[in-house]
């Protein structure tokens, strides 16, 4: 996992919630199912907009809700780093626990447009808007959690130090 990413914006709200995601029916889906559908009741058609890479960028309160994969969702879309100005706890750890670098950083929702470029080294907090060529700072995670994120997810850490099967 590289400490830098970067990649196309896209900008959602705040109290991003985990039924956005993963919607009801979604749930009980084959999970290569669940990624067709994640947004749909408030962006419709942006699963088949998004690239790998892509970042998504969200206000306060991301992740709030049940305890739903997002995280499998958001791997399996390519999604490379998600921003936020505050994550719901729940939220952070799914997305965390598949691997997928996460930063909160205060007011990131009105510092880009979507589309822009950003580029950010999630182990430090440096965000830089190429796009506008403007740079701001978001607070880091604790080292245990960026660990996981290095090692691939919890799944492949518990692989490779044997308490699950390979």
């Amino acid at each position: 996992m590289t400490d830098t990413i970067t990649g196309k914006v896209w900008v959602f709200g705040n109290d991003i919630n985990t039924d956005l995601v993963i919607p009801n029916f979604a749930v009980h889906l084959a999970r290569n199912e669940q990624p067709k559908h994640c947004f749909n009741a408030n962006r419709p058609g942006w699963v088949d907009e998004v690239m790998p890479g892509d970042i998504l960028i969200a206000g306060t309160n991301f992740g709030v809700g049940s305890a739903r994969p997002i995280g499998d969702v958001f791997q399996q879309l390519g999604l490379s780093l998600i921003l936020a100005e505050s994550f719901n706890g729940l939220g952070l750890r799914n997305c965390i626990n598949v691997g997928i670098p996460c930063l909160p950083c205060k007011d990131v929702a009105s510092f880009f447009q979507e589309g822009e470029i950003a580029k950010v080294n999630w182990k430090t907090g440096a965000v830089r808007n190429e796009t506008r060529g403007t740079e701001m700072k978001g607070q880091p995670l604790p080292r245990a959690l960026t660990d996981i994120v290095d090692g691939g997810g919890v799944e492949p850490i518990l692989r490779k130090e044997g308490f699950l099967p390979a």
